[in-house]
């Protein structure tokens, strides 16, 4: 067994998308290398056509694809498979009244993409907070290492409207 195979069913039960997001286990597997270890996978929905089914998002920590469940026929499609490198304009935001995160980034094709993971309860969003943090913010710190001067801007915006986890400091930053 594979590392992708060993870390995708947890990184996908953590978020409490396991069982429907096995039916799109075929068209990760054919984005992601054997040995990129899956991070978070989440159920999301695109905050500009609600209505357009159900979009799975996987990062590893190289990739993010995106796949959709149409409505009305379920058709599996492949949305967005890249590398995180080409990624630019990573923003995320969190909402702890309805449970959640909203990840937005613009592909290197300079399409603004935008996802919004339902989760269901605050230290879970915080949990997930984490994990793009560190996979995205991780890749920038590979991106200035690797490029020598050309780094794909990476920001995190953190928008916490209810009480910050004392491991937190003011805005969200991390505390050393």
């Amino acid at each position: 067994m594979d590392v992708f195979s060993r870390t995708f069913h947890r990184a996908a039960e953590s978020t409490g998308s396991a069982p429907a997001v096995n039916r799109h286990l075929p068209i990760f597997r054919s984005c992601v290398d054997p040995d990129d270890p899956a991070v978070l996978v989440a159920r999301c929905v695109r905050p500009g056509a609600p209505l357009s089914g159900d979009w799975f998002l996987l990062l590893t920590r190289r990739r993010m694809v995106v796949t959709q469940d149409t409505r009305p026929l379920h058709r599996l499609r492949l949305h967005l498979n890249a590398n995180l490198r080409k990624l630019s304009d990573v923003t995320w935001g969190l909402d702890l009244s309805r449970p959640g995160l909203e990840l937005s980034v613009t592909a290197m094709d300079g399409v603004r993409e935008r996802f919004r993971m339902r989760l269901g309860d605050s230290a879970t969003v915080w949990r997930v907070e984490a994990l793009v943090r560190e996979s995205l913010c991780a890749q920038e710190v590979r991106n200035r290492s690797l490029e020598a001067g050309r780094v794909q801007p990476v920001h995190a915006g953190v928008v916490a409207p209810g009480p910050v986890p004392s491991h937190l400091g003011p805005a969200g930053a991390q505390m050393q």
